[in-house]
């Protein structure tokens, strides 16, 4: 089902046709133009108390370090406030209870909030560039199997290719070298960047984005050994991706083995990042770059892995527990608690292990020139 193509053409075309057919649709591109506003009317935004100009017109954030006049930054901490001398941003968001020595008011703006961070956002969405619009409607150069429904509102850009049976909901754009594979299932309001695949049978939820290269439904990784080498074992399940979710670029979530591979609502997961087959992510997971996730492992609701993180298969990790950066977790962690290391063990042990192990070489040192004292007396 093809509808409200703003194309006038079916999905099926030649590569001649495309070239041709493409060249009447190319228009010109206005590069974006960033939001400004002025310290008053921003604060006015955070209600935030302004001390210094109201009429200082900003336009870009930057880091204190590099922010330039008609740029805000932000202090959080008192390192950052004793940098704000030597900064020529012309505002800061300032976190309330924090002193910001050098300050001329006459001059410049520090706009005092409860949380610098949680402000920050506020002004960035404020301050982003207005997104290119999206126009619904099938390019002819997409290929969409006769079978396959896409709703009349959704976005089909250059180059996809949508399967047999499969379901593209309201609202959801697939921008352009978009695979669906056949009998998936994406949700209204849904965003898939150029070169995502969405293998067989599998579902993305509504509202989600999933940036550039993301693959979803690969086979697991599951061999057993046989006379002449290693035995592919099948994997007929499918991936279950729930609603708001984020999946960062080049991230892929495998098919399950039998059953699904799935990721709760809300979670969001970094770049580079692999969850191999019947893994179970709860909702509202935070999960790092360069993270990975061996076959049927369980995170609850809420859990944070740090960049860096390898799991071993079979592994429960708790609701709201943390794991920090490049640990490696062997067994399961309880709900609620923070470990880190490699081994991965709890955040205590693990910094008094820490710390011993930076005295070892001082303590081995130590323990040598002891006993060459000891060998020399008489």
């Amino acid at each position: 089902m093809r509808t409200g193509n703003p194309y006038g053409r079916d999905a099926y075309t030649t590569r001649s046709e495309v070239v041709s057919e493409d060249s009447k649709h190319l228009q010109p591109v206005a590069a974006p133009t960033t939001n400004a506003m002025t310290t008053g009317s921003l604060a006015a935004l955070l209600k935030a108390e302004l001390r210094g100009p109201a009429d200082i017109v900003l336009s870009a954030a930057e880091a204190i370090d590099l922010a330039e006049a008609g740029e805000i930054t932000f202090i959080r901490s008192v390192p950052f406030a004793a940098k704000w001398g030597a900064s020529r941003a012309s505002a800061a968001l300032v976190t309330r209870g924090i002193d910001v020595p050098g300050h001329d008011a006459g001059k410049r703006a520090l706009l005092i909030v409860p949380d610098a961070d949680a402000a920050m956002i506020q002004i960035l969405t404020a301050l982003a560039p207005a997104a290119p619009p999206v126009h619904p409607g099938i390019h002819p150069s997409a290929v969409i199997d006769p079978a396959a429904k896409i709703d009349a509102t959704a976005s089909v850009g250059p180059l996809c290719v949508v399967g047999s049976g499969s379901v593209i909901g309201a609202g959801a754009v697939l921008k352009n070298s978009v695979s669906i594979g056949a009998q998936v299932r994406i949700g209204s309001g849904t965003v898939l960047h150029p070169g995502v695949a969405v293998g067989d049978r599998c579902t993305v939820g509504a509202s989600c984005i999933l940036h550039p290269g993301v693959v979803i439904g690969a086979d697991g990784f599951g061999y057993a050994p046989g006379s002449t080498g290693a035995i592919k074992i099948p994997h007929i399940g499918n991936v279950e991706v729930g609603s708001h979710v984020e999946i960062g670029a080049n991230s892929c979530i495998d098919r399950a083995k039998f059953g699904s591979t799935s990721i709760g609502d809300g979670t969001k997961i970094d770049n580079l990042v692999q969850i191999a087959h019947n893994c179970r992510i709860g909702r509202s997971c935070l999960i790092c770059g360069h993270c990975g996730l061996s076959g049927s492992v369980t995170l609850g609701d809420g859990v944070i892995l740090a960049g860096g993180v390898g799991i071993a298969d079979n592994v429960t990790i708790g609701a709201g527990a943390r794991v920090g950066a490049s640990a490696g977790v062997m067994g399961d962690i309880p709900a609620g608690e923070t470990w880190y290391g490699l081994p991965a063990m709890p955040g205590r042990d693990a910094a008094r292990n820490y710390a011993a192990f930076r005295e070892l070489a001082n303590n081995l040192r130590e323990l040598r020139r002891l006993h060459r004292a000891e060998s020399s007396e008489p």
